[in-house]
């Protein structure tokens, strides 16, 4: 059993959220491995301007998500752990670029209401929701 450690943001952009529209159809948080040396947050705001464009400001921590999957690599089979941590973001423009060379075709601000239907996994659904509550407060 592997374990890696990811983080990722949720860019909001007044009653907008940043997704990342994959090869196959998918829409995504931007959110990518932790690298040595460097803090969540770093990774986080890294990660959002790497697969989006977008150079996001941290609001505030939202939560870890931890789930498991199959990977083969180098021809043998083995479990993944994988820990995400979210961050809550904002912007000052809607500029943004998908990143070409890791499947992304489109990145896109997309309201509030429909980024959660449209949102592949039931995980980063449920971390949107949590930031639109949190943007209520804010």
């Amino acid at each position: 059993m592997r374990r890696e450690q990811s983080a990722g943001g949720v860019v909001v952009f007044h009653n907008s959220i940043l997704l990342l529209k994959k090869f196959n159809g998918d829409w995504v948080l931007p959110k990518g491995r932790i690298e040595p040396g460097e803090s969540m947050e770093e990774a986080a705001l890294r990660e959002v301007f790497e697969e989006g464009g977008a150079r996001g400001t941290i609001i505030k921590y939202l939560r870890s998500i931890e789930y498991s999957f199959n990977s083969t690599r180098f021809n043998r089979k083995q479990k993944v752990v994988k820990k995400v941590h979210w961050f809550l973001m904002d912007v000052t423009n809607m500029r943004s670029k998908p990143q070409k060379e890791e499947g992304f075709v489109e990145a896109k601000y997309i309201s509030m209401a429909r980024a959660v239907e449209i949102a592949k996994h039931d995980d980063e659904r449920d971390v949107i929701r949590m930031a639109i509550e949190e943007m209520r407060v804010v």
